[in-house]
């Protein structure tokens, strides 16, 4: 296969598909949507079985069990790409959207009209279920979306696909609104973040190596985040049972997941309080604990945590534990080692929540609540596309509207500049 070739040939049937989807009413878009959610309900065991192959192939490969668990289809995971799917059909739809409209004193009117970025290319690895929530966010959007999952989850990827073409087919939208890459030549991601010519944006989901890569070699813009060294900070005021759910939920809900808690934050004031109760349950779960040489008085049998450890998202069950002078040596912490995904503070303190909810930067900051829910779907976006750290355009998890844009539109009757 002449992979060059290849996806020249997916660049230009999505730009092509782009263009009808930009005509698509929401009740089409919607019931495609919908349309799709239940072939996947009704290809569940076909789902299961391809899914089976990769699995089989992955162990057989050695992945690791954070990737393991990224590339199961469980019953409970398939249903959920059907309910992200119907979440997204109920959502509200951005395009053509007008806002702030306002008149000048030339007569004309004016206001911002949001409309689909384009054709958006997402490279992701491990997860099948991104298939579903990335096709389905785009296509509400209005984008026109090629899809390159890893290899390990070729099967899987192509019978999800497969379900997302029967669908778009039922309502008469172009199959190539959403394509999936074929073919697991590695040499098909170079060529998908250089179609400078067909695709407008670049989403990678998987290693901060791979997002390294891309975002060093794409000639796309590209909404990414590296990686997700997520923190919980216990507060002195913190109410120690609440405190204990939260921090014992942010770190053993999942572990493969970037925004799981890879480091714990407490008050010295506090520390022996908190500490052991804690060290009990996650040694139940067979968590790893590192900590600073306070933590290590308190809590006698765990490792020593090394610089290195605060600048790792593990991913695995292992947790980073410091004990801090209150919440300006947690902030100064924060400051040097996030990765500007998602902090919590647990505290009962009115000042200090309104102090980490300004003077922390990254893109969710929470009070009392597990760092979890830096998720797209408890935010109510239906499905993410991504999560992003950068600064423009989008921030935090990606839906509906970060795979918008806006442009002005201008109402007048004659009005000419003078």
């Amino acid at each position: 296969m002449d992979i060059q070739h290849y996806m020249q040939i997916l660049g230009q049937q999505a730009r092509d598909a782009s263009r009808a989807l930009s005509r698509a009413g929401t009740a089409v878009k919607n019931q495609a949507l919908l349309a799709i959610a239940n072939e996947i309900r009704i290809s569940a065991d076909v789902l299961k079985q391809q899914n089976k192959l990769d699995m089989d192939a992955g162990k057989a490969k050695g992945l690791d069990a954070a990737l393991l668990d990224r590339l199961e289809l469980t019953d409970a995971r398939i249903e959920g790409m059907a309910e992200g799917l119907e979440q997204i059909a109920s959502l509200a739809d951005p395009v053509g959207e007008i806002t702030d409209m306002t008149y000048r004193p030339s007569g004309i009117q004016l206001g911002k009209m949001r409309v689909p970025l384009g054709v958006i290319g997402i490279i992701y690895e491990s997860r099948p279920n991104v298939t579903a929530d990335a096709a389905g966010l785009c296509l509400k959007s209005g984008n026109a979306t090629i899809l390159r999952g890893g290899s390990e989850a070729i099967n899987s990827n192509q019978a999800v696909a497969a379900c997302i073409h029967r669908g778009l087919e039922l309502v008469g939208l172009p199959t190539a609104a959403v394509q999936v890459v074929e073919t697991t030549d590695r040499a098909a991601v170079g060529e998908l973040i250089t179609l400078s010519d067909y695709v407008d944006v670049i989403v990678p989901r998987g290693g901060k190596s791979l997002i390294e890569r891309i975002s060093r070699d794409a000639r796309v813009p590209v909404i990414k985040h590296l990686d997700g060294i997520c923190h919980v900070y216990i507060d002195e005021s913190a109410k120690l049972d609440m405190a204990e759910e939260i921090a014992f939920n942010a770190k053993c809900h999942r572990y493969g997941v970037c925004n799981a808690m890879e480091t714990l934050l407490v008050d010295s004031r506090i520390a022996a309080d908190i500490l052991p109760r804690l060290a009990k349950r996650y040694t139940e779960e067979s968590v790893e604990l590192r900590g600073c040489e306070l933590t290590q008085i308190i809590l006698t049998d765990i490792n020593s945590a090394s610089d290195e450890d605060w600048d790792t998202e593990y991913l695995a069950p292992i947790l980073s534990i410091r004990i801090v002078e209150g919440i300006d040596d947690a902030m100064d912490h924060i400051y040097r080692h996030s990765s500007g995904h998602t902090e919590t503070i647990v505290t009962e303190n009115y000042a200090n929540s309104r102090r980490f909810l300004a003077e922390v930067d990254s893109s969710s900051v929470m009070i009392n609540a597990s760092t979890r829910f830096a998720d797209g779907f408890e935010y109510g976006l239906g499905a993410e596309i991504g999560i992003s750290t950068d600064k423009l355009h989008a921030r935090g998890p990606v839906g509906l509207d970060g795979l918008t844009s806006q442009k002005w539109v201008v109402f007048g009757n004659g009005e000419i500049r003078k």
